[in-house]
């Protein structure tokens, strides 16, 4: 897989996102407050919503245009929501984030 380096942990607070812009379109990049990571599309599937603008709870976003829920680890709408956005891998090697774009274009086709 092709890891791209999106910046350090240290970059991400606790329970924040970041935006990465990519050539698939934006990605939403979590931390969790035990410092668990995650990637997901940056849109929410109800309207569109950034969800890297989002409240994170454990290992959920809630979208803050309409209040979806979105797990971080399978990117499905939970609840009575349904729909779905992409994962993608990522890794952490000491404190640098990684993700794979592999898995943006292979998707998208």
């Amino acid at each position: 897989m092709n890891w791209v380096s999106i910046g350090s942990l240290s970059d991400i607070p606790r329970r924040g996102a970041r935006c990465v812009d990519t050539p698939e379109g934006k990605v939403a990049v979590f931390r969790t407050q035990d410092d668990q990571v995650y990637a997901i599309d940056d849109h929410c599937p109800h309207k569109g919503g950034p969800l890297s603008q989002g409240i994170v709870h454990g290992t959920a976003v809630t979208c803050p245009l309409h209040s979806w829920v979105i797990s971080l680890e399978t990117g499905k709408a939970l609840g009575a929501d349904e729909g779905a956005v992409r994962t993608i891998p990522v890794r952490i090697e000491g404190e640098r984030l990684f993700i794979a774009l592999e898995a943006l274009a292979s998707r998208a086709a």
